[in-house]
């Protein structure tokens, strides 16, 4: 008789599949099925990567950029990314700050790993981004949630921040604008809780992938532009997923002070080597080619506005439902708890009954939440929120 498999890591054993891609699953296996489902899971673009990153990629790959490229990205991004932080915030870096991986995901965990050690807390802000607490624990790191609920406009204040810090704090992870909220925070607002963290010595991940996805006249904030002390513990994460619509290529960016950026590079070095090689040309063209850059940018922007308008405006029509208008992202976080169901419970109901596919906001650690993509067509919103305005009549009864 043979003796049973070992078990597993601790790792395996912990980790917890990403809920928005296992909703975004069972949505596309009831569209394949020939069901007509309304999807507000998937945090991507439904435009296409605009045609002048396509053709540099291809050119790239015809012309024989096939090989290894250096870890932290070929020399003439690393500079373009440079640049545009020189151009955009005033900030002022060298290429051997920068390091390019596979996916702004990636970024996050190489920063959390580079940084933290088994037993450190880290601070995350809830809602959150659902790979936060896995890569913290991953890294074998502790998540420390702080909730901020619609109350505050889900942002954070200096004062909660400072109650969550421990000896063990080591890192603060900051998310603006949000997924899976929406919620921008101001520059004041940030510099308030910077300046908790650099109180007690702490390193800050702030994660501002959606930094060119915002509205009614909302800023980013790059704040490693604070001063030298913040930008000195500060590890800034962006990307091309969102802006570019490039989800699929995959190419996340790091900013970090010199001596966290060469960890970083290392720790890539032995776990993903670099970025598929063609694919950085096409990032490449994205920022050197700027004028067909911001006009693509501008279509998707005039086209998330609208649909961010119309859905928040036909939520707020729904009895029951409450819903801030988001200034950022392409997301709303509409408050469904007068109904009195887990927010599990409704969104599986939700798909069953109408077809229609949202997250949960337990998901992001904010029962009684959904959290709905507006990153998909207008006919679609439409009568997806038709759909759930239906249901949520059907629950009042």
């Amino acid at each position: 008789m043979s003796n049973p498999p070992a078990p597993l890591s601790t790792w395996a054993r912990n980790v917890s599949p990403s809920p928005t891609l296992a909703v975004d699953a069972k949505a596309k296996a009831l569209q394949a099925a020939g069901e007509d489902v309304c999807g507000f899971a998937a945090g991507e673009p439904d435009f296409d990567t605009p045609e002048h990153i396509k053709d540099a990629c291809i050119a790239a790959l015809k012309g024989g950029k096939t090989k290894y490229a250096p870890t932290p990205g070929i020399e003439p991004l690393r500079q373009a990314i440079v640049d545009r932080y020189a151009a955009e915030y005033g900030l002022k870096a060298a290429p051997s700050q920068v390091i390019v991986s596979p996916g702004g995901k990636f970024n996050c965990y190489l920063g959390v790993l580079a940084t933290c050690s088994p037993g450190d807390e880290v601070i995350v802000p809830a809602p959150f981004w659902v790979s936060y607490p896995e890569m913290v624990k991953l890294a074998g790191a502790v998540p420390k949630f702080v909730l901020a609920d619609d109350t505050t406009g889900f942002r954070l204040t200096p004062a909660m921040v400072e109650a969550a810090i421990t000896p063990k704090t080591k890192l603060l992870i900051l998310n603006s604008p949000s997924n899976p909220t929406g919620a921008v925070y101001s520059r004041q607002e940030l510099e308030a809780i910077v300046a908790v963290a650099m109180k007690h010595n702490l390193y800050i991940l702030s994660d501002e992938m959606y930094e060119h996805l915002v509205y009614d006249g909302a800023k980013p904030t790059c704040i490693a532009t604070f001063s030298k002390e913040v930008e000195a513990r500060t590890i800034t994460v962006a990307g091309f997923s969102k802006t570019y619509a490039m989800t699929g290529w995959r190419i996340g960016t790091t900013l970090a002070p010199a001596p966290i950026a060469k960890a970083i590079s290392e720790l890539q070095s032995q776990m993903s080597s670099n970025v598929t090689t063609f694919a950085q040309y096409g990032a490449l063209a994205a920022l050197k080619e700027k004028e067909k850059t911001s006009a693509a940018l501008k279509t998707m922007l005039v086209a998330f506005d609208r649909r961010r308008k119309f859905l928040h405006a036909e939520l707020n029509k729904i009895p029951g439902v409450t819903c801030l208008l988001a200034e950022g992202a392409f997301y709303l976080f509409p408050n469904i708890s007068s109904f009195g169901l887990k927010d599990l419970d409704f969104c599986n109901r939700l798909l069953d009954v109408e077809k229609v596919a949202a997250v949960p906001g337990s998901a992001f650690g904010a029962e009684g939440y959904l959290r709905l993509s507006y990153a998909t067509s207008d006919e679609i919103i439409k009568k997806g929120v038709d759909r759930l305005a239906r249901f949520c009549a059907s629950l009042k009864k």
